[in-house]
Order: structure tokens, then sequence, then C-alpha cells
């Protein structure tokens, strides 16, 4: 009976710190759950700063007439957006021009940066002496800034005093064509340049696609008696679709988005064939001096991005099996 009362004695005494370790092990199941937002923070702070921000601010630029120079900002509702659809408007005939001129640039570009770059890759992906070497060649047009390349391209492309037309000379060809002043030669100038600077970036994701298909599909198909064709149509495209929604959508949305080469190659010229959306958007709110309108230019520019990604995804969308 004493040892009994002895060791209740014990438990009666146990010091605090026992009975308070259930509270320590809540706090540190509240503090496990939120070390998944924590490491998010960062992500979601630059993303709330740097992407919701704007576009809040957008929309509130967007039913104001915003001129930086005046002191008042009247509140104007739909009205910026309804130049834009309003023939009598002032800004419907460049906005409307500036939107064809994108869609030209796009539907030219697309579907050589994406069928280019796949043909690169598939040699790429070959086995031969120096493939490392060529890979490097291929992708390091990319890494050059735009500012680089339209400078470059546009005294190379000089009707004058370009090279591309002297060497066009030397071989016998018509040494004066305006490659960026009169069309078609504009646009052939553009989507080609632009061919040639980004297809590397595409060859890469290509590859990297390539390489995660497995070999021993390819090998049961040669078994089977299938062609180069056959093998590539059955394996090569299957394997690649998700490779393909990524570059169709980004390389979409790329052309889309368009300037740099535009405004240093051609200058917009002739006339403003060539000035894309993006070109105009800058001319109407630094130039122009109306933010309002450029912001509900952007707005409506962004929803018709939304709406061709999304048939994009439709058209291209990938299910595991």
């Amino acid at each position: 009976m004493a040892d009994v009362i002895e060791v209740g004695a014990a438990r009666d005494d146990a010091p605090p710190s026992a009975a308070k370790a259930p509270r320590r092990g809540a706090t540190a199941g509240r503090t496990g759950r939120a070390t998944p937002y924590l490491f998010l923070a960062p992500y979601l702070i630059l993303f709330g700063v740097f992407g919701l921000l704007p576009i809040i601010l957008g929309v509130w630029l967007s039913v104001h007439q915003w001129d930086f120079q005046l002191p008042n900002r009247p509140f104007v509702g739909l009205d910026n957006y309804k130049q834009l659809f309003s023939s009598d408007s002032a800004v419907f005939g460049d906005w409307w021009q500036s939107v064809r001129a994108t869609a030209i640039f796009t539907l030219l570009s697309v579907p050589l940066l994406v069928v280019v770059p796949l043909g690169l890759a598939l040699l790429l992906n070959r086995s031969f002496p120096g493939r490392t070497f060529f890979r490097a060649v291929y992708f390091a047009p990319y890494v050059l800034g735009v500012a680089v390349i339209g400078l470059l391209w546009r005294f190379l492309l000089d009707a004058n005093l370009g090279l591309v037309n002297r060497l066009l000379g030397v071989v016998g060809l018509p040494s004066d064509t305006p490659w960026v002043t009169n069309m078609p030669w504009a646009w052939i100038s553009l989507v080609g340049v632009t061919v040639w600077w980004t297809s590397g970036f595409n060859a890469v994701i290509y590859l990297a696609g390539l390489q995660d298909i497995s070999p021993e599909l390819y090998e049961a198909a040669r078994m089977d008696g299938a062609s180069a064709w056959q093998r590539f149509r059955n394996v090569t495209l299957p394997g690649l679709r998700p490779v393909l929604l990524f570059v169709i959508t980004t390389t979409v949305l790329a052309s889309a988005n368009m300037f740099g080469q535009s405004f240093l190659i051609t200058q917009g010229t002739p006339g403003t064939e060539t000035r894309t959306v993006v070109w105009f958007i800058v001319e109407e709110g630094l130039r122009n001096n109306n933010a309002g309108r450029a912001a509900a230019m952007s707005l409506v520019f962004a929803l018709m991005l939304v709406v061709v990604s999304i048939a994009n995804f439709r058209l291209f969308r990938y299910k595991e099996d």
C-alpha cells in the first residue's frame, strides 16, 4: 500500500514540462502546416507585385482618360474600349491595322518556328562527331538581345549598302531587293530573321522531349518493319505531344508580342504595314500620352491571346492513358 502511495506521489510530482508536451506537438503541427506557405511566400509576393498589381492598375487605367501631362484623369467608363470597336473613332483603323499585322506575322512565323526546330532537333539527336558543337551553334543566336539582332540585320538587309544584296549580286541574282521597305519583302525579312534568331530555343526543347522517348519503342517499330516515316509518325510525334503543346503555345504568344524586330528592322514600313499591336500600344501610351486607351488595348489584346491559347490547348490537349 505504501508503494502504491509513493508511485502516485511520484506521478503527482511530475515536472510541468511533461504535462505540456502535447502543446509542443500541436505547435509543431501548426508550424509544419505553415511551411509550404512560407516557401510559396516569395513567389506569391513577386507575383502580386509584378503580376497581379499591374493587371489591377491596367484595368483601372483603362476606364480613365489618363494623360501624363494633365492634372485630372476623368473617369470615362468603357469609352476607351468602345473606340476600338467603333468604326467612326480616330483610333479604329490604326488599331485593327496593327492587329492585322500581328496576325500576319504570327501565321507566317509560327509554322516555321514549330517545324524547322523539330527538324534540327531530329538531326542533332543523332550520334555524329561534333554534335555538341553544332547544338551550341544553333542555340547561340538566341542568347543575343533583340537590339543586337535588329541593328545587325537592319544593316545586312539595307537595299543599298547591305551585305545580303551584295552577296546576291556576286552569285548573279538581283541585288536591289528592298528587304525592309517594300512588300512582301518586309514580311519575309521579319519572319526569316525571327526564325534564324529563335529556332535554337525550340530545338533545345524538342531535344529534351526526344531524349524522354524510350529507344525500345523505336527498336520494336523496326522489328515490325516500320519505315522511318512510320516511326516518326507513330512513335516520335505521339511522344512529343506534350512538348508540341508547350512549343506551339509559347511560340504563338511570343510571335503575337513581336515588337523589337519590326521597330528596328523595318521601322513599320511600308507605311504602317508592319506596325504590330505591341508597337501601337507603346506608341499610343507613351508618344500620344494616352495611357488609358493603351491599357484598354492591352487588355483586349490579352483576351485575344487567352482565347487563342485555350483553343490551342483544346486542339492539342494531352491525356495520360
